[in-house]
């Protein structure tokens, strides 16, 4: 058991069933500290797919009953920051337009009305893209309907939204300098 498996506020990272960066996304949770850890039933099956391990010493929620009963936590106050990657198509759709019917939609509508700010990691950016199958490279092109949800996320409140792996690690630094910031003591 981590020593940080009870620090709170903490990260929460939440996984969807995108392939898109997945091992990338694993490797970022796996260099955070105190992170809870919510994954779709997409997710755990693409965990499978790609051959990943969580993170030792996380904590981590699946997606095993209806009303998503772990996102109750939020209301807690046990999160400064939920981290959405990679996000499906699926699941910037639904968030876009308030649907809240799986664990990692839950997650988002409930950071929302908590103010717990988002980084969501959208998959769907650019109309031709290159992403990585279990098998290897694949050429993807995503639908208009899917940019147009990108760009309607990015529109949300306390929702930072990116593009890329690296834009993900330049979030999640200025996150922590902010966080790290909120914390430091003012001189009086």
């Amino acid at each position: 058991m981590s020593a940080n498996k009870g620090l709170y506020p903490r990260w929460a990272w939440a996984l969807t069933g995108s392939g898109h960066f997945f091992t990338e996304s694993i490797a970022l949770i796996k260099s955070l500290d105190a992170v809870d850890l919510f994954v779709s039933k997409a997710a755990d099956e693409v965990l499978r797919m790609y051959k990943q391990d969580l993170p030792e010493g996380t904590r981590i929620f699946k997606e095993t009953t209806a009303s998503s009963a772990p996102v109750g936590r939020f209301y807690e106050g046990l999160y400064h920051t939920l981290v959405v990657s990679p996000a499906s198509s699926n699941t910037v759709a639904k968030a876009v337009f308030g649907i809240s019917d799986t664990l990692v939609t839950n997650c988002f509508a409930q950071a929302g009305k908590c103010r717990v700010h988002a980084i969501v990691f959208a998959c769907d950016t650019a109309p031709e893209m290159i992403t990585m199958a279990p098998k290897g490279p694949v050429p993807v092109y995503p639908r208009r309907i899917d940019l147009e949800n990108t760009a309607r996320l990015k529109e949300f409140d306390d929702t930072t939204v990116v593009e890329s792996i690296e834009d993900l690690e330049a979030a999640i630094a200025a996150r922590r300098l902010h966080l790290a910031e909120k914390a430091a003591p003012v001189d009086g």
